[in-house]
C-alpha cells in the first residue's frame, strides 16, 4: 500500500448464492469511474499444474483511486468474498474453479470484512495465490484476469476488471532422488538427455533448490567451469591424466561444500527464465533469481552459457549482476 488509507472492521452476515458466471452485468461506469484494478506477478517463477503450496502463482492485486473523489469498499478478510480470478485458454475456453471456493459461496456463513477509504490518488495492494481460486491441470499458455467486487461477492452485479496477463504453465519437471539405484550387473547411472538449453538450466536450478547433486552436474561441463579460473586452468594444463581428475572431484567436493564459486552453488527461493538465445551449437538462457535473506529478498539475473556436445547441451560458464532488493 503505497499511500494510507482509512481502514474500518466490520462484520457482514453472508448467506453464499449459487454459483455464479462472468455473463452478469457490467459494473455501472458511472459509478465506479476512475477506479481502477491492476495485476502483475508477484515474485514471477515458472509454474507447473497443481501444486498449490509448493508452486503457488503469486499475483500482485492493487486497487487505485485515480478519481477526483473518495472511493469506499469492503474488503473481506477471506479474499474469495472480494475477487475472483477468470483464466482461460488461447481459444477462450474458461477453466473450473477450485471445489473449495464454490463450497465456501454456497454455505451460510459470517464473512468478516473490512472497510477501506480511499482517497484521490491512494491504492491499495495485497497478493493472492491465483491456484486457490483455479484448477490447472494441462500445462499451455493461459490467460487470466481478476474480478473485484466493493460490496463483496453477494452484490455480483457490481464489479470491476483488472488487466490481463499472460500464464505460462510448464510440465513438471521429471527429477528424482540422487540416490540412484545403481545396477550391479549393468553399471547404469545417470545420463543426460537431448533437451533444450533452458530446460539444461531449468533442471539444474531446480536440483540445486533439491540438494541433488547427481542432477546438478548432470549438464555441467565441470572441466570448463574449473579451468574459467586463470590460476587453476595452468595447474590443470601442467598436470598428469591422474592429477587432473583428483582437480575435478576436489572441484566438485569444495563447490558442493558452498566453498568456491558460491554464485553458481547459491540456492534461490524462486526464479523464472527471462530469455533463451542459441545457434547450433551456442547459446545463453538468461534467468532473473530471487535467494531470501530473511529481512530482504535479494535478486540478481544469472547468464548461462550453453554449447551443445554430441547432441547434448552443456553449462560451461555463467555471469551474475546483482539487481535493486525487494
Amino acid at each position: 500500500m503505497k499511500h494510507k488509507s482509512i481502514i474500518i472492521i466490520s462484520v457482514f452476515l453472508f448467506f453464499a448464492q449459487a454459483f455464479f458466471g462472468y455473463e452478469s452485468t457490467v459494473t455501472s461506469t458511472n459509478r465506479y469511474e476512475g477506479i481502477e484494478i491492476s495485476i502483475r506477478y508477484y515474485n514471477k517463477t515458472v509454474y507447473y499444474p497443481d501444486g498449490t503450496d509448493d508452486n503457488p502463482i503469486n499475483v500482485h492485486i492493487t486497487i487505485s483511486n485515480k478519481s477526483t473523489d473518495t472511493f469506499r469498499f469492503k474488503l473481506s478478510d477471506d479474499r474469495m468474498f472480494s475477487i475472483d480470478f477468470n483464466a482461460f485458454t488461447s481459444r477462450n475456453s474458461k477453466l473450473n474453479q477450485q471445489t473449495e471456493l464454490q463450497r465456501k459461496r454456497t454455505t451460510s456463513r459470517t464473512v468478516y470484512f473490512r472497510e477501506i477509504i480511499l482517497e484521490s490518488g491512494e491504492e491499495y495492494s495485497f497478493v493472492e495465490n491465483l491456484k486457490d481460486y483455479i484448477n490447472i491441470e494441462t500445462p499451455a499458455v493461459y490467460y487470466f484476469e481478476v474480478f473485484f467486487y466493493p460490496e463483496l461477492y453477494k452484490s455480483k452485479q457490481n464489479y470491476l476488471v483488472s488487466n490481463r496477463l499472460s500464464l505460462d504453465i510448464r510440465s513438471a519437471p521429471t527429477i528424482v532422488s540422487s540416490k540412484m539405484n545403481i545396477s550391479a550387473e549393468t553399471a547404469e547411472i545417470l545420463k543426460p538427455e537431448a533437451i533444450s538449453p533452458d530446460k539444461v538450466v531449468e533442471q539444474t536450478i531446480i536440483a540445486r533448490q533439491r540438494d541433488l547433486w547427481d542432477y546438478f552436474f548432470l549438464y555441467f561441463d565441470v572441466e570448463q567451469m574449473f579451468m574459467n579460473n586463470d590460476v587453476r586452468e595452468t595447474r590443470y594444463r601442467n598436470a598428469s591424466e591422474e592429477d587432473r581428475i583428483r582437480m575435478i572431484e576436489n572441484y566438485k567436493a569444495t563447490l558442493m561444500q558452498d566453498r568456491i564459486d558460491t554464485d553458481i552453488v547459491a540456492v534461490p527461493e524462486s526464479f523464472f527464465i527471462e530469455k533463451t538465445e542459441y545457434s547450433q551449437t551456442e547459446g545463453t538462457v538468461t534467468v532473473l533469481e530471487w535467494f531470501n535473506e530473511e529481512t530482504y529478498t535479494r535478486r540478481k539475473r544469472y547468464t548461462y552459457y550453453v554449447r551443445q556436445r554430441d547432441g547434448i547441451w552443456q553449462i560451461y560458464n555463467y555471469d551474475v549482476t546483482n539487481l535493486e532488493s525487494e
